[in-house]
């Protein structure tokens, strides 16, 4: 999601986008700001060593997990984490302060979806991704791509709800013709974060549960340019959060985040030809997010909290330790 930690400030901010009073994006403007730049000095970047929450495995298959090698993580927020199947981009969220309101976000010029191509030494220097034309105020996230199609989260005029689901055009590191993912899927089905199987014939979200309360996890179909009446996963959903799914794309697995005594943690259901096995327990501790590159290793987003604050957040991999 956009930033899962400031979901009830969504609606002043899409009546801010409204109105037209936000400010202005330097980025649209012809300034450009350096993501590093804005980040406050008092600032510090959190360590393994310093974390009160360490995320902690449960199962032999990864390896304990470590901060993302490379360029990606800083001392500002890191979050949403998704990586291509062909494993050649990682695309991320990232907001320099993740403690200001969401409102704040929109003009300063370096929150937003970030595009960093893999390379021989690992993943190149981060992208903004530009989403809007000039002057169009816009705060986007929870990113998604398959082949050149691209989806994500969205505040901005044009959107059904505070924040609806877009998509756009990726090629070569450039978006383009972004629009609206249509009513059906924003107001109808209620649509959150979101993954398309590996032929785009179906899709498994999160919305509120059906039996009121929290999130679950429910799957649609595309008929042409339409989607079937959404479908829960009984097999999946509990009394607890279920939502940000990620589907292997052999379609053998179903990751997702489920709340675990009290904080995020990484679930996996493994499909049996009929429906979802039980869940198993990967990695807890504020942790969630999950995807995976074409190794296998997992990478998902964790989360850093002092006195029941969050301080930062950084993407975190787990390598692949079984065949």
């Amino acid at each position: 999601m956009l930033n899962p930690r400031q979901v009830r400030a969504w609606p002043l901010t899409f009546a801010i986008l409204l109105s037209g009073c936000a400010p202005a994006d330097p980025l649209a403007t012809g300034t450009p700001s350096s993501r590093l730049a804005q980040i406050p000095q008092q600032a510090v970047k959190q360590t393994p060593d310093t974390d009160r929450y360490p995320p902690r495995l449960h199962h032999p298959g990864w390896s304990d997990p470590v901060p993302l090698p490379g360029a990606i993580n800083t001392a500002g927020a890191e979050d949403s984490p998704f990586i291509s199947a062909d494993g050649q981009t990682l695309l991320f969220w990232f907001t320099p302060d993740p403690g200001i309101p969401a409102e704040q976000q929109v003009g300063d010029g370096v929150t937003g979806i970030y595009l960093s191509p893999a390379g021989a030494g690992g993943w190149g220097m981060p992208v903004r991704l530009q989403l809007q034309d000039l002057g169009e105020p816009a705060l986007d996230g929870c990113p998604f791509l398959l082949g050149e199609g691209l989806w994500f989260c969205s505040a901005r005029p044009g959107s059904f709800r505070g924040v609806d689901l877009w998509t756009a055009t990726l090629r070569q590191g450039v978006a383009s013709e972004w629009r609206n993912a249509g009513e059906q899927l924003n107001r109808d089905l209620q649509a959150g974060e979101m993954h398309l199987s590996a032929d785009g014939s179906w899709m498994v979200f999160h919305r509120q549960s059906e039996t009121g309360g929290g999130l679950d996890l429910w799957t649609t179909s595309r008929r042409g340019d339409t989607w079937s009446v959404p479908t829960p996963l009984t097999s999946v959903n509990t009394l607890e959060d279920e939502g940000w799914p990620y589907l292997t794309s052999d379609g053998a697995y179903l990751w997702f985040t489920r709340t675990y005594q009290g904080s995020p943690a990484i679930y996996r259901a493994r499909w049996t030809g009929a429906d979802w096995a039980p869940a198993e327990l990967i990695v807890s501790s504020f942790a969630g997010e999950p995807t995976l590159d074409p190794a296998g290793n997992l990478v998902f987003v964790h989360h850093f909290f002092q006195d029941g604050r969050l301080i930062e957040a950084d993407l975190y991999i787990a390598y692949r330790q079984d065949p």
